[in-house]
């Protein structure tokens, strides 16, 4: 996949967009026309779309959360929590479930935001284990390391989404609008503001922009969408536990991020699709995979920094020199 470049000067001729737009559109709607198995695929690279485009807003601002899985589970409890005991509807419980994560997240933010590079890494690291250690002792409202069981699917306007290739829709959509609130928030005063903090906080601060306020409305709203993320997996999948928000799970986050690129609104879109179906291709091998992912990480930090969202980059370069 191939990523489109935000820079109306830089973009590629008409019959070419299009031709990506078709491949795209193609791509979205295969699964529908496929096995079961490749559409729970289809359903969690949606999931996972969601999840890191949060992450990425957090890393678009120069921060990098290691415990971004806590705020998946967060918005996965607290939304079944919310159905289950307060009677609560998907769409109430999925809002009182995103509502609950900004908020532990503005709390947290704003003491934590004050440290800077290994130091936040390792503060959010240590708050990701405290969540799950929080959810494993909570045995009487969160069923401990049992989890919660029995959740019901999603349901919207009269529509159950009980099957795989009705929640791929519903995922689809979700996954499809975080890239398109990413690509608008770049091209916003915010998304700009964010990377001048990103490129030089001092300087950004110096020239009037409130560098807390601005690190602190990126990770609330990073965080924010991935307690969404959490809570439509939590009603896809029907059950909940601790282990399902363990570090490794932030690590692949991560992993998915630093992969597809960083920096590009595509990144999260294009690490989620290569990286997703792969655990199940090494499913047989644990250890291959962890090879496989420590290889590639290795390799794209090397030669691609941007990521595979970078690939266009010296192409660009070129119709850039052409052009002047």
């Amino acid at each position: 996949m191939t990523a489109i470049s935000l820079d109306p000067g830089l973009s590629r001729p008409a019959p070419v967009r299009w031709l990506l737009w078709a491949v795209l559109a193609a791509a979205a709607a295969a699964p529908w026309f496929a096995g079961p198995f490749v559409q729970h695929l289809a359903v969690l690279t949606c999931l996972n779309v969601l999840i890191v485009n949060g992450l990425a807003l957090i890393a678009r601002c120069g921060q990098l959360s290691l415990g971004h899985a806590a705020y998946v589970a967060i918005g996965a409890y607290g939304s079944v929590l919310a159905a289950r005991h307060l009677g609560w509807g998907f769409v109430p419980a999925t809002l009182a479930g995103v509502a609950l994560s900004a908020l532990v997240a503005l709390t947290l933010g704003s003491i934590i935001l004050r440290l800077k590079g290994v130091y936040f890494v390792l503060v959010t690291f240590a708050f990701g284990e405290l969540v799950r250690l929080i959810l494993l002792d909570g045995s009487s409202w969160s069923g401990g390391a049992n989890g919660v069981t029995g959740i019901q699917p999603a349901a919207l306007a009269g529509l159950v989404f009980d099957t795989r290739a009705s929640f791929y829709g519903l995922a689809l959509c979700v996954a499809l609008g975080s890239v398109a609130l990413l690509a608008a928030v770049a091209r916003r005063a915010f998304g700009h503001a964010i990377d001048a903090v990103a490129e030089n906080a001092a300087l950004a601060e110096s020239t009037g922009l409130s560098v807390r306020r601005i690190q602190l409305c990126a990770f609330v709203g990073g965080c924010a969408l991935a307690a969404a993320g959490g809570a439509l997996q939590a009603r896809y999948v029907g059950y909940v536990s601790p282990e399902s928000f363990n570090a490794s799970i932030s690590i692949g986050f991560i992993i998915m991020l630093v992969i597809g690129g960083r920096r590009s609104v595509w990144g999260g879109l294009i690490g989620a699709m290569v990286l997703t179906p792969l655990p199940e291709l090494f499913r047989g091998a644990v250890q291959t995979q962890h090879i496989f992912y420590g290889a590639a990480l290795i390799l794209i930090l090397r030669f691609l920094p941007a990521g595979l969202a970078g690939l266009p980059g010296p192409w660009q370069a070129r119709r850039r020199k052409e052009s002047q």
